[in-house]
């Protein structure tokens, strides 16, 4: 049955999460000044997930670049979509921050392009993909690669990941009390 099958799928790619690689991203995040997290459709609501969380829960100054409903549809209309996080990377990332970049695939053009301006900016950068990581994996300091070939459990296991960093990096924001 559909399900079950679902079930275990989920459970299977969650079990085959690297979770010292998650530890890193931790770390990272509560090292860094400023978070952005950025990514399309279903990825952008785990970006904008992410960014409440860390900013809500942890007390850290996170955004994502896919809440500014304007900015986003300007630069759409006005440039093209694929500019539309680089743009806002440009503007507004530096050195000390870290972005996180959320990409089923690891393929997406414009959530690449920003990320590769991140990486030439100096910061840290995170980026959370399926299927074989995509070029995404290749290309960031952090990557966090769900081993499973099924959109919605390599994004089901995305938000899960993300609640697996916010947990860590209230344990290590108690530990360092």
């Amino acid at each position: 049955m559909i399900l079950d099958e679902y079930q275990t799928g989920v459970i299977d790619a969650l079990r085959g999460i690297n979770l010292s690689i998650v530890e890193r991203a931790a770390g990272a995040l509560l090292q860094a000044e400023r978070i952005y997290s950025f990514g399309n459709g279903g990825s952008g609501a785990t970006a904008s997930h992410l960014a409440g969380d860390m900013a809500r829960g942890c007390g850290l100054q996170a955004f994502c670049l896919n809440d500014n409903t304007p900015q986003v549809s300007a630069i759409s209309n006005d440039i093209k979509y694929r500019s539309v996080f680089v743009k806002q990377v440009q503007l507004y990332l530096n050195c000390e921050d870290v972005a996180v970049a959320i990409s089923g695939s690891g393929n997406s053009r414009n959530v690449l392009y920003a990320i590769g301006l991140a990486r030439s900016k100096g910061a840290v950068t995170i980026g959370l993909s399926g299927y074989g990581g995509g070029k995404l994996a290749e290309e960031v300091n952090i990557p966090i690669v769900v081993p499973c070939h099924d959109m919605e459990m390599v994004e089901d296991v995305h938000l899960m990941i993300c609640h697996m960093m916010k947990k860590r990096v209230l344990e290590l924001q108690q530990e360092n009390k």
